[in-house]
């Protein structure tokens, strides 16, 4: 039988469920060959459940002793920052930069106080990044004007 070697070690030519070799090697339809799949799920046993279990409740309970605003404004902020992204890529995404800063509206105008004393911060940042993106729709819209 011949063998294939790669950086993970040497393979048999040929696929184990198929003796005849007929079907080695190829994709599955997730684009994974059989071997690497295979390789794969025998990690995902050898994983400890119990440890792993012990860690998600670890992480659990660490958020749960965190103030809900406190979560619920870093979500703003990470809306802020994705309409941030968008509206300084080159060309602009002006509709997915309309999109995250409506989100972001829509948790600071519509929780307001209940975010806490950080809610005139959440304001001050919708407002300026509302006039970023009407600055540059106004920059973009006047490239595509044609000279006159």
């Amino acid at each position: 039988m011949s063998s294939l070697w790669t950086p993970g070690g040497e393979h048999p030519v040929g696929d184990r469920r198929d003796p005849e070799g007929s079907g080695g090697g190829r994709p599955r339809p997730g684009g994974a060959p059989d071997d690497v799949e295979d390789d794969l799920s025998e990690d995902a046993e050898d994983v400890d459940e119990a440890a792993l279990r012990a860690q998600i409740d670890e992480a659990r309970a660490r958020v749960a002793e965190v103030p809900a605003e406190v979560v619920v404004i870093n979500h703003a902020m990470g809306l802020y920052e994705l309409a941030a992204i968008h509206l300084s890529a080159a060309p602009p995404d002006l509709i997915a930069a309309a999109l995250a800063i409506d989100a972001f509206a829509c948790l600071v105008e519509g929780l307001g106080d209940r975010l806490g004393p950080d809610v005139a911060t959440l304001r001050d940042a919708l407002a300026q990044i509302r006039m970023a993106f009407v600055q540059i729709k106004q920059g973009a819209e006047g490239a595509e004007a044609p000279a006159e």
